[in-house]
């Protein structure tokens, strides 16, 4: 089987071809690089064939596909800067990257027949309520331009194929890029206090372990709408955080300490400065996953402890 894999400059597309390579399954990586420009960390990815692609670039999207001439598509690429994307002068890359080119991907796997793997977001929904949202839920209300776009999407998706699979994830965190953790890591080094929110519900998303789960579906007929992140528990912003540096002060980092560094809960509202609107809402129904055959992803704590080790190494 030959997967092209999208945006392996990115966390999540960098270990989806690790993971290929690690099942002795050919993936193909594309990003806008002339060359892969990702993490240097001596795995599979750098050695891997890897094409140059603008996924808003019809044509060449036509023409990588259909000399690539892939079994399946994992579509990784996205816009996911959320709060850039309410910028007047991003709104058209916005959705030229997230609609766009996810729909000239799908045409173009169509065009040979190949399966195609989407990934999107929470932020499809409106993020109210206290109700997990089921992966078939149709009530889509997106609260900003990032979510548009993403779901804008999966249309495409749906509108040109049979054989797709939406996953959608949150708070997603790797090895390779920006995330959450890394961000309140080096914030933590420096200060005394910080104020993190404590209303905007979840569950984070390893790429690592999710990786593991789009190798295990991508080579299945089981189509459809799916939601994944980690287990453990829904959780805030705020716990999450205690928890990173509890875990992170447990691994030697004295600067962490409860006595050293004050977390503090404040409200969406209270701690401002964000562009987009953000879902209080996250809580995702992964019980499609189960009843579908397929291998939930492990607790966010034991991710997070895996994870901190990974990064000790790097």
């Amino acid at each position: 089987m030959k997967i092209l894999v999208t945006g392996v400059g990115g966390q999540l597309g960098h270990d989806v071809m690790n993971e290929l390579s690690l099942r002795g399954i050919e993936g193909v990586g594309s990003d806008l690089a002339e060359e892969y420009s990702g993490m240097k960390d001596g795995s599979a990815v750098e050695s891997m064939p890897y094409v140059s692609l603008d996924i808003t670039n019809e044509k060449a999207v036509k023409e990588c596909i259909l000399s690539v001439k892939p079994d399946a598509v994992i579509h990784c690429a996205a816009w996911t800067a959320v709060d850039a994307a309410e910028d007047e002068e991003n709104r058209e890359k916005v959705f030229a990257i997230n609609e766009k080119g996810t729909r000239y991907i799908a045409e173009a796997a169509k065009s040979i027949d190949a399966k195609m793997m989407y990934i999107s977001t929470d932020y499809v929904f409106n993020g109210q309520g206290e109700k997990p949202w089921e992966a078939d839920c149709k009530d889509f209300a997106p609260l900003n331009v990032y979510g548009e776009s993403k779901l804008a999407g999966e249309k495409a998706v749906c509108a040109n194929l049979e054989k797709f699979f939406i996953v959608r994830i949150a708070w997603v965190f790797g090895l390779n890029g920006k995330n959450f953790i890394k961000t309140m890591l080096n914030v933590g080094k420096t200060r005394d206090k910080l104020n993190v929110v404590c209303d905007q519900i979840g569950t984070p998303t390893y790429t690592a372990d999710l990786a593991v789960l789009l190798a295990d579906m991508i080579v299945t007929d089981q189509y459809g709408f799916y939601h994944a992140t980690n287990e453990g528990g829904y959780i805030s912003w705020y716990d999450f955080t205690k928890e990173i540096f509890r875990q992170a002060t447990e691994l030697g980092h004295e600067e962490y300490r409860e006595d050293r560094l004050a977390v503090c809960a404040v409200t969406t509202e209270e701690y401002g400065i964000s562009k987009a609107k953000r879902p209080f809402n996250s809580r995702l129904d992964k019980s499609k996953l189960v009843n579908c055959g397929f291998k939930p992803l492990p607790a966010w704590q034991d991710a997070l402890r895996r994870y901190l080790s990974e990064i000790e190494g790097q």
